[in-house]
């Protein structure tokens, strides 16, 4: 493990010269005076008189994370909401842990690359493309291995992508992101279980099926890992 924590350490310094040229949480509406600000692009900064050694400290990536729920994974984020010394550094990185036949479902990072390496386990990942220019003679396209440990793989920013555990064992990997609040959209618990509702004749019409499917759907508890 000592040595799977090297290897974490130094995927990070790898992508240390990425930064956040956008926004750092969905939306920043301005206001007219700062006295009434809550959210901003970043985080206000510590006086630095007052910075300590702990401000740039996370301790806990070593405890598995508890993957006893629907999916059979959790993801142990550490970003600017975890460690404050991340703040304005462009970096931040997640221990991801899985049972046997465990999921990280479908899912997106909309401000941030994810570079992915695999310590222990055999996992099936892969990412499919944004849509192509010419939709009526190209598909979308998935690109997708089996990754063993020690092995590394990109997911692109923004793409839809997935890890699925497909050994009888449990599985550890640790993801480094180019930005330090990269952000997680999971597919089916964003078209499914947001509130309010999306009309269901939408989905229904997307999806191309019979509108109690859609019912049934959104009817589902829609877990997250994340």
């Amino acid at each position: 493990m000592k040595i799977a924590f090297g290897l974490c350490f130094i995927l990070l310094v790898s992508i240390a010269y990425a930064s956040d040229p956008g926004q750092l949480q969905d939306f920043c509406v301005a206001v007219p005076d700062s006295a009434s600000a809550v959210f901003v692009n970043g985080k206000f900064c510590k006086n630095p008189n007052m910075v300590v050694a702990d401000d740039f400290l996370f301790q806990g990536l070593n405890n598995a994370g508890n993957t006893s729920n629907n999916l059979g994974s959790f993801v142990t984020p550490v970003n600017v909401n975890q460690l404050e010394g991340l703040n304005t550094l462009g970096v931040s990185m997640a221990r991801l842990d899985f049972a046997p036949y465990g999921l990280n479902p479908p899912h997106t990072h909309p401000r941030a690359t994810e570079a992915f390496l695999l310590v222990e386990g055999t996992l099936y990942v892969g990412f499919v493309t944004s849509n192509p220019a010419d939709p009526t003679t190209q598909k979308n396209k998935l690109f997708t291995k089996y990754l063993n440990p020690g092995d590394v793989f990109v997911f692109p920013q923004g793409l839809i992508h997935f890890q699925f555990n497909v050994g009888k064992t449990n599985a550890v990997a640790f993801a480094g992101f180019g930005s330090q609040n990269p952000g997680t959209i999971t597919i089916a618990n964003a078209v499914f279980g947001s509130d309010p509702k999306i009309n269901p004749d939408v989905l229904a019409k997307a999806f191309q099926v019979e509108k109690n499917i859609i019912d049934y759907l959104q009817a589902q508890f829609w877990y997250n890992n994340n």
